[in-house]
């Protein structure tokens, strides 16, 4: 198949599908999954496993995930490890075509499930030149389109990846989060046993707002010792005040933290003044940044992966992490009240703080993991160690 690094490249023999940018470059493969084009922001994902946590990733809203690691799809799809089931990514790139799943856990095949889901895949691709040309030039705006003819109108393709506005400015959270409030019940899942249930013994009461979460996001909430109700992103201050709670929980999510907090901020600004304990994750990190006085801003490429190493301030110590966001808190803008606690060890950028005086703190990262490491799953511990 083509090099990314040749634009208007001719359409190969057997190429039923194709991405293009919105600079007019076009990378032919061949399709799976969902018939048609979607138009999103093109990254990239350095996770070995967790494909299917991955692609389930609400935070994912509105891209189109690059894999870089070739073999994707070879363990199969399963009901126990999708994350959440509203919209993610649009769709994803491989290098290799998805062969048939060999897993003991494994109820359906990748592409099926892309197909069944509505999400196109393109493989066949050179995804190591496509992420370098993304490190380059940054993550860029395109359309990914299959048909089994290979019939594709590119000139109408380039004009929807330019005519698409791209996420900088866009509020995702209320699209992707739920619309109920919702008792969650859940715990952690283990091996042959799948996932437990919420005791029903006196708790600390955990308010978690959904801006787009991962699920597995609560059931640690609820290891750790909380009772865990989930509310929409646009729930009002008054009636979370209603549900009585010990500490509320802000969640990750897709889009422009600016943009979702035009509604979020106010909110947390009125939990804060009511000293009411707070933890975010990702988004709810970067709105509690600004609720604190802090900026944000986009990011030229994102961090997006199971791999990424994160020094903790207070003792130095390295915590291997998940991440997944293209806008991060800029740490020059922290105000007098607000610490930076933690921060990536690839690019110094901003990954954790604190508020002085109060019980409230946020890190970029994703702590849950779903894929990734466990280094972090304390924070939870700790969050439910304020409320008792």
């Amino acid at each position: 198949m083509a090099d990314p690094a040749s634009s208007h490249a001719p359409k190969p023999e057997g190429a039923t599908g194709v991405l293009v940018l919105a600079d007019g470059q076009v990378i032919w493969g061949r399709g799976f999954g969902a018939i048609g084009d979607a138009v999103g922001e093109v990254c990239f994902n350095t996770s070995m496993t967790g494909y299917q946590e991955v692609i389930t990733d609400p935070s994912y809203a509105g891209q189109i995930v690059t894999f870089t690691f070739p073999h994707i799809g070879n363990v199969g799809i399963n009901e126990e490890d999708i994350e959440s089931r509203v919209d993610s990514a649009v769709g994803c790139i491989v290098r290799e075509d998805v062969t048939q799943a060999s897993n003991f856990r494994s109820r359906g095949e990748f592409g099926n499930w892309l197909r069944d889901h509505g999400k196109i895949g393109l493989a066949g691709v050179d995804t190591r030149a496509l992420t370098r040309r993304i490190r380059k030039s940054g993550a860029p705006n395109a359309v990914i389109a299959h048909h089994p003819d290979g019939a594709f109108d590119v000139p109408a393709l380039v004009q929807k990846a330019k005519a698409w506005p791209g996420l900088e400015g866009m509020d995702l959270a209320k699209i992707v989060s739920r619309q109920i409030e919702e008792g969650w019940e859940g715990s952690t899942w283990t091996l042959e046993k799948g996932y437990g249930r919420s005791p029903r013994d006196e708790r600390p009461h955990v308010v978690a707002i959904d801006y787009g979460a991962k699920d597995n996001i609560f059931r640690n909430l609820v290891k750790a010792g909380a009772r865990v109700t989930v509310v929409p992103a646009e729930t009002s201050l008054e009636k979370i005040l209603e549900l009585k709670p010990d500490g509320v929980f802000l969640s990750n999510g897709p889009g422009d933290p600016a943009a979702t907090g035009q509604y979020a901020v106010p909110t947390i600004k009125g939990l804060l003044d009511r000293d009411i304990p707070l933890f975010g994750i990702c988004l709810g990190h970067q709105m509690l940044a600004i609720a604190a006085g802090a900026k944000t801003a986009k990011m030229f490429q994102g961090h997006r992966g199971a791999n990424h190493p994160v020094q903790r301030k207070s003792d130095g110590v390295v915590e291997i992490t998940s991440m997944n966001h293209g806008f991060a808190v800029d740490g020059k803008t922290l105000p007098e009240g607000v610490e930076e606690t933690h921060v990536s060890l690839f690019d110094g950028t901003n990954c954790g703080i604190a508020l002085t005086g109060r019980k409230a703190f946020g890190v970029q990262y994703h702590p849950e993991a779903s894929p990734g490491p466990q280094d972090s799953f304390y924070l939870f511990e700790k969050f439910v160690g304020m409320l008792r």
